[in-house]
Order: structure tokens, then sequence, then C-alpha cells
């Protein structure tokens, strides 16, 4: 499974952005997907995750009511919505394919990772 996130860039805060993750296989629709990020000097931290079936999702108590995380699995891609950014959001984003078909907060549930896509928040 290769993975492709797209869709970071510079914003204002309080602006927003619509992160995407491309899947290239069908096998995409029977794992859970997450997105993760680290900043600079900091460890990678888990920002949201979703179910295979896109019934379930977990958010990080630091973006909760700000981002969602939803699906589409006929197109193999999981995207990230991001409002209201703040600039401790900014960081390298990282999707990612769970072993299983339910999210997980912890990174090793997941072993397959796409390249990060940066975002930068101003103030």
């Amino acid at each position: 499974v290769q993975l492709q996130a797209s869709g970071g860039g510079l914003v204002q805060a309080g602006g927003s952005l619509r992160l995407s993750c491309a899947a290239s296989r069908r096998t995409f629709s029977n794992n859970a997907m997450g997105w993760f990020r680290q900043a600079p000097g900091k460890e990678r931290e888990f920002v949201a995750a979703i179910s295979w079936s896109g019934s379930s999702t977990q958010y990080a108590d630091s973006v909760k009511g700000r981002f969602t995380i939803f699906r589409d699995n006929a197109k193999n891609t999981v995207y990230l919505q991001m409002n209201s950014l703040k600039p401790e959001d900014a960081a390298v984003y990282y999707c990612a394919a769970a072993r299983g078909s339910s999210g997980s907060y912890y990174y090793k549930d997941y072993n397959y990772w796409g390249q990060g896509t940066l975002v930068t928040v101003s103030s």
C-alpha cells in the first residue's frame, strides 16, 4: 500500500485546510486510517482516526470540534478537514493505514505511512 498525502500549505490562524491521502490499493477499504502530525523538535502525535467503514472516528483532544476526518472508499482516499487553525497546529501531517479495521491512537498500530505534507499556520 502506498499513501500519498497532499493539501498542506500556508494558512492564517483561523483559516482552513483540507488534507487528502490517496491509497494505491483496494485494501484501503478494509483498513482503518489515521492522521498524525509532527512539529519540529516534538514527537509524532495522533490527530484523528477513522474505521474502515467510516462509521467510527477518534480525535485528539486538541483538535476536537475543529478537525474532521472522513473517507471515500470508492476513491481510496481519506481526508482531514481542518478548520479554525491555530499556530500550534503547524506540523508535518502524515496519513497512515492501520493493521486492522478499527482506528487507533497508537502509532504502532499503523503499518503504512505516507510521506507527510507540511502545514504552516501564521499568527
